[in-house]
């Protein structure tokens, strides 16, 4: 059992909440409230960034001493958002929300996965009727067999998950974003993921 703090309670923290509730662990959620995420980053080995990508940089480098020797799963995409809602742009191009949480947090061990499906999917990759692709970029070996571990526990097969390298290579992950509207506008707002077939 690990402890593991959810930062963000909307569709994709509560899905990973429940999920890994599930899974064993002991999870603890934080809201937008004063204090919530600091509390629960505190008393946590790992955490998980689940909060809208456009403010995550800031509200995460506030957490700089919570955060400071944890693991950070990084879920997150930081897009501008179109007329109809849908990701339109990317806020940090030529680079990625999480190199900059990574350089903002030279402490945190910086983890990017799981940002490159619809949030249906992180939870139940299985449920596709085709194999889906969960990517990992980071720094550090060990948080990232860490987090290889936690995929399993959702469901994740160790031959689903491809390990791109250094947390540089979420830049290309994260420009993943922008198949999405065009997706949803084609087939409609079912699950689906990017896969890599060889």
């Amino acid at each position: 059992m690990t402890a593991i703090a959810v930062l963000g309670n909307g569709r994709v923290g509560g899905s990973l909440a429940t999920a890994l509730t599930r899974a064993g662990h002991e999870v603890t959620v934080a809201d937008r409230a004063p204090g919530t995420a600091a509390a629960a980053a505190r008393t946590a080995r790992i955490v998980i960034n689940a909060t809208p990508g456009a403010g995550s940089l800031e509200r995460l480098a506030a957490l700089r001493e919570e955060l400071r020797g944890k693991i950070l799963v990084d879920v997150s995409n930081a897009t501008t958002d179109g007329p109809d809602g849908l990701p339109a742009d990317l806020i940090h191009p030529g680079s990625s929300l999480a190199e900059l949480l990574q350089e903002a947090l030279p402490e945190t061990r910086v983890v990017k996965t799981l940002n490159t499906m619809l949030f249906p999917v992180m939870t139940a990759p299985a449920a596709l009727t085709r194999t889906p692709t969960a990517f990992l970029s980071g720094d550090d070996p060990r948080a990232k067999q860490t987090v290889r571990e936690l995929l399993g526990d959702l469901g994740w097969q160790p031959e689903w998950i491809t390990d791109l390298g250094g947390i540089e290579t979420a830049r290309a992950t994260e420009a993943a974003i922008l198949f999405v509207p065009h997706v949803i506008r084609s087939s409609g707002f079912a699950p689906f993921a990017i896969s890599i077939a060889r």
